[in-house]
C-alpha cells in the first residue's frame, strides 16, 4: 500500500466518521423531543430512533473512526517527521477531543437505548456542534499548518463556538415563540 493510497484511504473514512457523528447528535435531539410527545407518536418515534442509533453507531460512526485513526497512525509510521512539526500535536490533541467526544456519544446512546437520556435538547444541541467546531479548526489547520498565528487560530475557533451558540439561542427563542404561538 502507497502513502497516497492510505493518505486516501485516511481521508474517506474521516469524512463517513464526521457525517456519523453529525447524524448521531442529531439522531439524539430527535430522541430526546420524541419522548415528550403524545404517547402515539412516542410509541413510534423512540423505538425507530433506537433502532436507527444503534446501527448508526456500530456500522459508520465506530468503525469509521477507528479506521481513520488507524489510517492516520500508519502515515504517522510512514512519515514520522510529522511528529516534529507543531501543527500535528495540535491535531492529535483534536483527535483526542474527538475520542472523547465519542465516549460521551456513547454514553447518551446507552442511556437512549435504555430509554433514560439525561441531556435535555438544548444541551444536546449545543454537542451536536462540537464536531463541526473541531472539523473546521482541523480543516484549517491542516492547510494552513504555521501560516497562521496559533493566537489568531484560537481567536477563530472561539469566534465560531461563541456564533453557534447565538445562532442555538436564537434557534432556542424562536421555536419557543413558535410553540407558545401555536397553543394560543
Amino acid at each position: 500500500m502507497t502513502y497516497d493510497v492510505l493518505k486516501a484511504l485516511h481521508i474517506i473514512f474521516v469524512v463517513t466518521w464526521f457525517a456519523g457523528l453529525f447524524y448521531l447528535f442529531r439522531l439524539f435531539i430527535y430522541h430526546r423531543e420524541a419522548i415528550d410527545k403524545p404517547a402515539a407518536e412516542r410509541d413510534v418515534l423512540v423505538p425507530q430512533f433506537r433502532i436507527m442509533e444503534r446501527r448508526l453507531w456500530a456500522a459508520i460512526t465506530l468503525p469509521s473512526g477507528i479506521l481513520a485513526t488507524g489510517f492516520g497512525t500508519a502515515l504517522i509510521v510512514w512519515n514520522p517527521v510529522w511528529l516534529t512539526m507543531p501543527f500535528m500535536w495540535v491535531k492529535l490533541g483534536f483527535v483526542g477531543l474527538l475520542w472523547a467526544y465519542m465516549l460521551l456519544g456513547a454514553r447518551v446512546l446507552a442511556q437512549c437505548q435504555k430509554g433514560t437520556p439525561q441531556a435535555s435538547s438544548m444541551r444536546l444541541r449545543f454537542l451536536n456542534e462540537v464536531p463541526t467546531v473541531i472539523l473546521i479548526a482541523v480543516v484549517f489547520l491542516i492547510v494552513l499548518r504555521d501560516a497562521v498565528g496559533w493566537v489568531w487560530g484560537v481567536v477563530g475557533i472561539l469566534g465560531l463556538a461563541l456564533l453557534l451558540t447565538l445562532a442555538i439561542k436564537r434557534y432556542q427563542k424562536a421555536r419557543s415563540a413558535r410553540t407558545t404561538g401555536d397553543q394560543a
